[in-house]
């Protein structure tokens, strides 16, 4: 078997062990950490195909994030669409904010570009705040409709249903998503596309000269970046049944999103799968057995620490001791 249908078949593997276990376990806070996991995992993975395979530090993860989850509020209120139609619009806004935001930022580089992105965060954060259809200030809530179908089928409902509420359903179509996400930054990585992003985060200036259209390689990077946040944010509404401006644009968001794939390491899709799982799980232990207050004190001990001693993360580490044994 090659590494490719290995990889793959392991893929389809967790898909089928995400359904299975909306049908086996009962315990519903396993749902709710599970999918506080794969929220930060994805938005990781997402921040690292600009962060890391370019080298451009977005503070503004929780502007593509909130406005995707906006976006799924208001054709829910305009439109009455259903949830899968909600989750795409969310993904396919965020991409054209991205893309718009990317013709006007990705020129200036190093830290000129992360305030622009942190910019882009307080402008989002104020629009939606004084956009009352949305809710406003006051933010507004949800109500999922009963009983749902597709092509017939009863998707949520306590029988002959796919799945028995919907913490169950969203957790399965965010998990659904993130191996789809996974798949996707692998396909980068090995592609021609990815070797051009690549050249630029070590040097963009000769990647320029040897005729590597660098501008329209980032704007590619940051338009699939943004549309990955906004769908992750088009479910948040959802499963929360509840919004409101600071909890969709929240600065923990964007922190969280720059941390993981920092943490896991930036290299390849794994650290920041890594670095969610592992930092994602403290802070929910941290949650049930102290505060939730302290999430961001672990992350930012973990992240002065790995700089300092580990600027390559997790995966770095691994290498180290590996070569070590060698």
């Amino acid at each position: 078997m090659t590494s490719n249908n290995k990889f793959y078949s392991i893929i389809v593997g967790l898909a089928v062990l995400a359904y299975l276990a909306t049908a086996l376990v009962d315990n519903q806070y396993y749902f709710f950490a599970g999918f506080a996991i794969l929220q930060l995992m994805i938005m990781a993975l997402a921040w690292n195909i600009l962060g890391g395979y370019v080298g451009y530090v977005n503070f503004g993860s929780a502007a593509f994030f909130g406005l995707g989850a906006y976006a799924a509020i208001f054709v829910m209120e305009y439109f009455k669409a259903d949830l899968f139609t909600q989750i795409i619009t969310a993904g396919c806004f965020s991409a054209i904010v991205g893309l718009a935001t990317g013709a006007l930022t990705l020129r200036l580089r190093g830290v000129y570009f992360a305030i622009a992105t942190l910019a882009l965060l307080v402008v989002s954060e104020t629009l939606i705040l004084n956009w009352d259809y949305v809710g406003g200030a006051a933010g507004a809530y949800i109500l999922p409709k009963r009983n749902p179908t597709v092509l017939g089928l009863l998707i949520v409902g306590k029988e002959n249903a796919l799945f028995g509420n919907y913490k169950e359903l969203l957790f399965f179509v965010l998990c659904i998503f993130g191996l789809v996400t996974i798949v996707i930054c692998r396909l980068i990585e090995r592609s021609k596309f990815g070797r051009g992003l690549e050249a630029l985060r070590d040097n963009e200036q000769a990647a320029e000269s040897m005729g590597v259209p660098t501008l329209r390689l980032k704007l590619i990077a940051t338009t699939i970046s943004a549309s990955i946040m906004g769908f992750t944010g088009g479910v948040f509404p959802y499963y929360m049944t509840f919004i409101d401006p600071i909890s969709a644009f929240n600065l923990d968001i964007s922190v969280n999103a720059l941390a993981m794939p920092l943490i896991g390491g930036t290299a390849t899709w794994l650290g920041p799968v890594l670095g969610a799982v592992v930092l994602g799980t403290l802070q929910q232990i941290a949650t049930v057995t102290i505060s939730s207050e302290i999430n961001l004190l672990i992350v930012g001990l973990f992240l002065v620490g790995f700089v300092i001693f580990a600027p390559d993360g997790f995966l770095g580490l691994i290498k180290k001791f590996r070569n070590r044994g060698d």
